[in-house]
């Protein structure tokens, strides 16, 4: 079986920021790599496409078998995609943070 993933208006918005401070990040360092915030997508989209395939394999946030999060590397640490899984061929992605934030649930 193969999920259609989507991402909800407020996890395209996260893709976006998430971007532009790599981006920020890399403009401010003395030793800037500025292909970073593109592979740093790549690997958010990479990471997103085993949600195709096996999303019951993440991990469950509280006591819904359907709200899971996916950890995403990339680098030292990485990004965690919170998402739902709505019916038996669709995943919503609700949220995409860093892993050093807090604040997605």
């Amino acid at each position: 079986m193969t999920y259609r993933v989507l991402f909800s208006e407020a996890a395209a918005q996260d893709l976006e920021q998430l971007f532009d401070f790599a981006l920020q990040r890399e403009l401010e360092s003395e030793t800037g790599d500025l292909d970073n915030p593109d592979r740093a997508v790549q690997a958010i989209k990479n990471g997103i496409g085993f949600l195709t395939v096996s999303p019951f394999a993440c991990r469950k946030v509280g006591d819904s078998s359907f709200i899971r999060e996916l950890i995403i590397p990339f680098g030292s640490t990485g990004y965690v995609a919170l998402f739902e899984i709505v019916d038996n061929g669709t995943v919503i992605i609700g949220a995409i943070r860093h892993q050093r934030e807090d604040d997605y649930h």
